[in-house]
């Protein structure tokens, strides 16, 4: 089966995700299927392809680690929250290290995990993400626990708060 955007744009479910996933996979080519799709013009292309990518295994997906900046790229400027979502959560999955450090990245996160007019999912992960990229940093993390502390925490939903209080715990890894 050739994935073409036709396929990506119709609707697609989870049996649909997993399917175009395998092709991806047994073809092993999933740098040049992210590339080719996930900044198609058309947001339920690259959705649908993003989805796809989010049923590999960590393993298998860090295939995509040369293609973090451009991950980054696309989740800090897509108007679609699903694109955004999808492509943290495959941010989320891949090695971060401290030389990898971008500011605007960070900046991101936090204005993010703190609009309360966010989806949760993605407060949620950029939560993570700032949390992982502080890790490396005292000074980042102070400002980071500073930040959750100072959240009106009853404007978040039940997936915010719990990382929340994970990271300010010292539970969250």
């Amino acid at each position: 089966m050739e994935i073409t955007p036709e396929i990506l744009k119709d609707s697609f479910g989870e049996a649909e995700a997993q399917a175009v996933y395998q092709v991806v996979k047994q073809e092993d080519d999933l740098v040049g299927f992210a590339r080719q799709f996930m900044n198609h013009e058309d947001y339920r292309v690259a959705r649908s392809a993003l989805w796809a990518l989010t049923k590999g295994t960590d393993q298998e997906l860090s295939a995509l680690q040369g293609m973090r900046e451009e991950l980054i790229d696309l989740a800090m400027t897509t108007d679609n929250s699903s694109v955004r979502r999808l492509s943290l959560n495959l941010i989320e999955r891949l090695k971060m290290n401290e030389e990898d450090l971008r500011a605007d990245f960070l900046d991101f996160c936090f204005e993010h995990m703190m609009d309360v007019e966010e989806f949760p999912g993605i407060q949620s992960i950029c939560m993570k993400l700032a949390f992982r990229i502080c890790q490396f940093y005292p000074d980042l993390m102070d400002e980071l626990k500073r930040t959750l502390v100072a959240m009106q925490i009853e404007y978040y939903k039940p997936a915010v708060k719990s990382i929340r209080d994970r990271i300010l715990k010292g539970k969250f890894k």
